[in-house]
């Protein structure tokens, strides 16, 4: 069997088998999805198992396949789901069986995480391992409550310390005489629990009692927290404040900077937890508009698309594609099936021929456009009745072969409409829209919603509208419901509901715009 090359270096990996296990060490950030690395989303979509830690963004579970095993060793304080040294017998076990692991850490495996523990046992066990460094919450932190950890005018130094250690016990803890001295920024990590012992240390040595002094907890997330205060009072604080790990801490006069750069709690959703219902493969494109303004995400599909009960019937319309006059879709999802299946058919677009496109509104339009092809027709009212309008003030449709691709069960108002006024209608039934059962729930966003709620919830189909209420899922007192456009807020009505949001348009900006701007209060 062919052998991997190694450097010529005492200090280099063993070699390995080709095939063989690895372990890859990831930073998994501090918390904001957007911060975390391609290199670790390619580990954790390329994994058979991922065993990740209590800071890592859950999210960064959905990256993983479907057979993925998913192993929680997280640890909190006092709280330890595996010791560290049984995290690592289960990592050299799993790439011992030639799996590839995702050893998921938040913030960077190399910075307090233990990482460099774990990649010892790796390396004692002669197994192949990587480390994927992470953004810092020790720099992320601080930069989201609008503090710069080094600054010109105020510090060209940075120190950073764990106060994971009760600073009274003496040995194996942070110097704190050597720390109460140190000039510049100094930012302390797993230690807001022990605050009072440690801020007394600091007093104790010397240190300046106005310093002044920050906590970020669940930094870079929706759920962040700022405290502010000084040396010699922000223990005191944080007790009266119930503030609790995780944070971070900083002290330093950078702290002062905050008034002036605090960006990421200034957002027009910050502090605002909404739910949004879209498949898996459609919610990142709201999810991330929405955490633009500075809301938290759950994300909680309450559907998914497979495919249609006769495909082959599907294919078959697809690969005639080219003998129709129009081409009308409905939704996206009805865009991405219809081309995704025509080019597995066909290897030229040319192969389409010239059917002129028709998109039922803006977001199905942007869809057709992702495949190179543009929409001739789109209505200004984004719903069925709109696009039948439209085509009344387009063309005359007598005689006029039309398909229209569309989901299983849905009414067939456009197509008998269209037959009505003379045209000759084919209906190629793309998808289907079936019921997620949340019986695994990776992200955790499901146990989340039921136990802390949320100040809205956003419904963008019908469809999800009635597979929310299968669930039979809790309704927090005082969520608001928002709805994406009249057809699905007609369904929300039929079924008892209010809407208290509804998007001006059927499109993502739209109905993003139009969530912030009644939960910020704009007018």
């Amino acid at each position: 069997m062919k052998k991997t090359k190694a450097p010529a270096s005492p200090d280099s990996a063993p070699k390995t088998s080709a095939g063989t296990g690895i372990c890859w060490l990831v930073g998994a950030g501090p918390g904001d999805l957007g911060l975390v690395t391609l290199r670790a989303k390619e580990c954790v979509e390329q994994a058979d198992v991922v065993i990740y830690d209590y800071l890592c963004n859950p999210a960064m579970l959905a990256w993983a396949r479907g057979d993925a095993e998913l192993i929680y060793a997280g640890k909190k304080s006092g709280q330890h789901t595996l010791p560290q040294g049984g995290i690592n017998e289960l990592l050299v076990e799993k790439t011992r069986a030639g799996k590839k692991v995702a050893r998921l850490k938040g913030g960077d495996p190399f910075v307090f995480g233990r990482g460099a523990e774990e990649a010892q046992a790796l390396h004692a066990a002669g197994l192949a391992w990587e480390v994927v460094p992470g953004v810092s919450s020790a720099i992320a932190g601080p930069a989201y409550a609008g503090i710069p950890v080094t600054h010109r005018d105020h510090t060209v130094q940075l120190t950073v310390f764990t106060g994971h250690e009760d600073p009274t016990k003496g040995a194996g803890v942070a110097d704190y005489a050597a720390l109460a001295k140190t000039p510049g920024t100094r930012v302390m990590l797993m230690g807001v629990e022990r605050l009072p012992a440690v801020t007394e240390q600091f007093l104790t040595h010397g240190a300046d009692p106005a310093t002044p002094v920050a906590l970020v907890r669940w930094a870079t997330t929706g759920r962040q927290q700022t405290l502010t205060g000084r040396l010699d009072d922000i223990a005191r604080r944080a007790e009266e404040f119930g503030f609790e790990a995780p944070a971070v801490a900083v002290f330093g006069s950078v702290v002062n900077l905050r008034e002036e750069l605090n960006w990421f709690e200034r957002r027009p959703l910050f502090g605002k937890r909404v739910v949004v219902t879209r498949t898996r493969a459609q919610a990142g494109g709201l999810s991330s508009r929405l955490a633009a303004l500075g809301a938290e995400v759950l994300e909680l599909p309450t559907i998914r698309i497979e495919p249609p009960a006769d495909m082959r019937a599907f294919a078959e319309l697809v690969m005639d594609a080219h003998s129709y006059d129009w081409l009308i879709f409905t939704s996206p999802n009805g865009v991405q099936v219809f081309f995704d299946t025509f080019f597995k058919l066909y290897p030229d677009a040319r192969s389409l021929g010239g059917p002129r496109i028709a998109a039922v509104g803006p977001a199905t339009a942007q869809k057709v456009n992702e495949y190179r092809f543009a929409a001739d027709l789109t209505p200004r009212e984004f719903v069925t009745e709109g696009l039948i309008k439209a085509f009344e003030e387009e063309t005359s449709l007598d005689n006029l072969k039309l398909l229209v691709v569309r989901p299983e069960k849905t009414r067939d108002v456009l197509a008998a409409a269209l037959d009505k006024r003379g045209a000759i209608v084919d209906q190629a039934i793309g998808y289907r829209t079936v019921p997620e059962t949340l019986e695994n729930d990776r992200t955790g966003a499901l146990a989340r919603f039921r136990d802390e709620g949320a100040d809205v919830i956003t419904f963008a189909s019908s469809s999800a509208v009635e597979n929310f209420l299968a669930l039979k899922l809790p309704r927090p007192a005082g969520m608001k419901i928002a709805s994406m456009g009249p057809v699905t807020s007609r369904t929300l009505r039929d079924a008892g509901l209010r809407v208290d949001i509804e998007a001006p348009e059927a499109t993502l900006d739209a109905f993003a715009a139009a969530i912030a701007a009644d939960l910020s209060g704009a007018k």
